[in-house]
């Protein structure tokens, strides 16, 4: 990715089958976190796991979403009008240290979702080619293994009602990104737990959005061992 977006803001547990699956429930609002923009990268870059998100034993997870890129500045957008402030799609990676986002940063989850290379995206897709955003297959494959699959039809919050609600007295400068949420199937929630391992190849598709693919590389002292 060439520059840094003025923000990526996400929504947590947007799927129900997700929310049920990492023990929650759906919430009446969106559950929204932001993730550090220089933790951005591109289609076939690699997901480089530190030291630090070793300390705790394997944790580093996967989490397939659709990503939306706005285009223009908004503020108290109606909820008809959201999707027009969409300029383009594209396929993204909500990487996450597990420990660091329940135990590491005090209940917040930022820090564990912002390690540098924690947001892989692919090359966008404008708007105008989605007929529907609520109408998208999510897959997600680690090393050849499929580990996710879900419709963007199941997402609690629309990305029309999540752009309007969000948007309620905050403006989102054009450029951000906004990350939908992950259907069910995310590594912590496996038995035994899947977390990615140095080696590893995750693809995440979305047919008619794009297909994103990362290496994952563990860094000197980073042990990965399942």
């Amino acid at each position: 990715m060439t520059s840094p977006p003025p923000a990526i803001i996400c929504i947590g547990r947007n799927y129900a089958a997700h929310a049920a699956e990492m023990q929650a429930e759906p919430t009446s609002l969106p559950v929204v976190f932001m993730k550090n923009p220089a933790s951005l990268c591109g289609n076939g870059e690699p997901i480089i796991i530190a030291p630090i998100c070793a300390e705790h034993g394997p944790q580093v997870d996967f989490e397939g979403e659709l990503a939306v890129i706005l285009g223009d500045d908004c503020r108290d957008v109606p909820r008809e009008a959201a999707l027009e402030r969409v300029a383009a799609y594209a396929v993204a990676n909500d990487v996450t240290a597990r420990w660091w986002q329940k135990h590491g940063s005090g209940g917040q989850w930022i820090r564990g979702k912002s390690f540098d290379t924690f947001c892989p995206m692919s090359d966008p897709v404008p708007a105008s080619s989605i007929d529907d955003p609520q109408q998208l297959t999510v897959r997600t494959t680690v090393s050849g293994e499929r580990m996710q699959e879900g419709n963007t039809a199941d997402m609690i919050f629309p990305v029309d009602a999540f752009i309007s609600e969000l948007s309620r007295g905050m403006t989102l400068l054009a450029g951000t990104i906004l990350l939908t949420g992950t259907p069910p199937g995310v590594g912590a929630a496996r038995t035994p737990p899947h977390f990615l391992s140095d080696g590893d190849i995750v693809e995440i598709e979305i047919p008619g959005v794009g297909l994103l693919s990362n290496p994952v590389v563990a860094s000197p002292g980073a042990a990965t061992n399942r």
